[in-house]
């Protein structure tokens, strides 16, 4: 339990607020099982980023830790020298010491039961099979502006290469399936292996589990917009720039205050945090389905979405800023006080659902709506 109890902690303050907050909630019965997929995720996220290697590699090195779970057990030696590489290629501090723990994660993925074993490796192999694709779509993306290698003559700028977009809403919505969506189907299947939940529904439970973190993983895609574009990716879909007249050279450099991102890209923006929003509905339906007595169930769902739509408040009312290359977050404060407000709700179907919809009106209209939003908050809770 060393590195659950211990580096997890550590490895989830550093990268992932919100999912740390998950985890700390979430019932006892799943929460070892969580935070050890989380670590295998974050580990195949690292091995897809790391800019040290090429593209091609980091393709190879995802395909050999896939392999660790189409397996029934992971090989030892293997995985070994797969953290070896990965460790000696990573420069960030968090990253090396997750790349160090993963022979400790193996042998606590062994401890666990046949039925979650099966259900952590088909995960991880979606998850990870789906950032093969990404990789497969992007094969020239370089670090960001400032850590990637210079470009040549009669090239693009150093550290702006032209960004290549996801050819359509199909291939997008794939995307955010194998990264997210799968996800949400874990999280279901074994919550419905471990707690009570006698009433739930599991394959339309399922199906909106699917649908949660897809929303999740496109709050994710519009608010790191300009840092993707400054890599070389685009997730706005060419179908869609192409309607507004863009191509993906227009969207080069991910915008700054000298040189913003093209007004015309607003309505994409529009269209998509619409889009995101009946995600987050369909998850919101999920969460209210588990029972008020599984409360740290409701509260480890309901969580993700009442910051995301923070999140999406400030992307819809500021999208000029997203324009000029900021990165748009909910402050620590708010993020405490919408806590709060739901963990004072979260017994009752009525009170939650009130917060989450003053919230959503925050994500759907104008700066108004946002700042009556924020008072509705301030007066059902307070910081803890």
């Amino acid at each position: 339990m060393g590195v659950l109890r211990g580096e997890l902690d550590r490895i989830l303050e550093g990268t992932s607020r919100s999912f740390y907050l998950t985890l700390r909630v979430a019932p006892g019965p799943v929460r070892r099982q969580l935070g050890l997929s989380y670590l295998f995720c974050r580990a195949a996220d690292t091995i897809a980023d790391t800019a040290l290697l090429p593209a091609s590699r980091r393709a190879e090195l995802l395909s050999l830790y896939r392999a660790q779970f189409e397996r029934e057990e992971p090989d030892p030696g293997a995985a070994a020298a797969l953290a070896r590489e990965l460790t000696s290629a990573s420069s960030i501090p968090s990253e090396r010491t997750l790349l160090g723990s993963l022979g400790e994660c193996f042998r606590e993925y062994l401890g666990f039961s046949p039925g979650d074993r099966l259900l952590i490796r088909r995960l991880v192999s979606t998850l990870t099979l789906g950032m093969e694709m990404d990789l497969a779509s992007f094969p020239l993306a370089a670090a960001p502006m400032g850590e990637g290698p210079p470009g040549g003559a009669g090239e693009d700028p150093p550290g702006a290469p032209t960004p290549r977009a996801l050819p359509d809403e199909a291939a997008l919505d794939r995307y955010c399936y194998h990264v997210a969506g799968c996800v949400g189907e874990f999280w279901t299947d074994l919550a419905a292996a471990h707690l009570h939940l006698p009433a739930w529904d599991l394959p339309a439970q399922r199906a909106k589990g699917i649908r949660f973190g897809k929303g999740l993983q496109m709050t994710n895609v519009l608010r790191d917009l300009p840092r993707d574009l400054r890599m070389g990716r685009s997730y706005v879909p060419q179908t869609l720039l192409e309607e507004e007249s863009l191509s993906p050279a227009d969207l080069r450099g991910g915008g700054s205050a000298e040189a913003p991102l093209p007004a015309r890209l607003e309505p994409l923006l529009d269209r998509l945090l619409d889009l995101t929003l009946a995600h987050y509905r369909a998850g919101w339906e999920y969460t209210l389905a588990i029972p008020a007595r599984a409360a740290r169930l409701r509260l480890a769902c309901a969580w993700p979405l009442l910051i995301g739509l923070g999140t999406l408040a400030l992307l819809r009312v500021r999208k000029g800023d997203l324009r000029r290359g900021a990165l748009l977050k909910v402050p620590r404060g708010r993020m405490w006080r919408i806590l709060a407000a739901s963990a004072l709700c979260v017994f009752s179907d009525r009170g939650l659902d009130a917060l989450y919809r003053r919230l959503e009106r925050g994500a759907e209209n104008q700066l108004s709506a946002v700042r009556k939003s924020e008072i509705s908050i301030r007066a059902s809770g307070r910081p803890s």
